[in-house]
């Protein structure tokens, strides 16, 4: 396992509470969002929406009535996470939500790919049951979370 944690300019510092979060995961693969979703109820987040391609993400998100941390899979159909990404930065609304690429593909180029097209951190698919609930209480927090493996 490798992992790095730098600070990345879209990610703000203030904290959000678990109970009040609202969270957005993005991702084609069912058994990987149920695994989140249950992960994210046993921490307290009680606010988790899915969508299964990043074609219309933004305009989702935008129905939403807050959101927190977007849980970005980089490999989607129609819209790949980087196109999301971009649409993502581009919402005024949206703009600076924390956006964290997910890939089942980790490597130290997809990291650094993921770090110069603006992601606020990067995890690893499937994510690691053990990890993953001090990793959102992280990112919540306003931290970066840099971490594959």
């Amino acid at each position: 396992m490798t992992a790095h944690d730098t600070p990345t300019s879209s990610t703000p510092n203030a904290q959000v509470d678990l109970q009040n979060a609202y969270i957005l995961v993005v991702a084609d693969n069912v058994p990987s969002f149920v695994l989140i979703a249950r992960l994210l109820a046993q921490i307290g987040v009680s606010h988790c929406e899915w969508k299964t391609s990043g074609w219309q993400v933004v305009q989702f998100a935008d129905t939403l009535p807050s959101l927190d941390l977007i849980l970005l899979d980089i490999r989607l159909p129609y819209e790949d996470g980087y196109q999301a990404l971009r649409k993502i930065r581009a919402h005024p609304r949206l703009a600076e939500t924390r956006v964290v690429a997910l890939s089942d593909d980790a490597s130290a180029d997809e990291v650094r790919r993921a770090r110069e097209a603006g992601f606020s951190g990067f995890l690893s698919q499937p994510p690691d049951p053990e990890r993953f609930p001090d990793q959102i209480r992280r990112l919540l927090a306003g931290d970066p979370v840099w971490e594959w493996h």
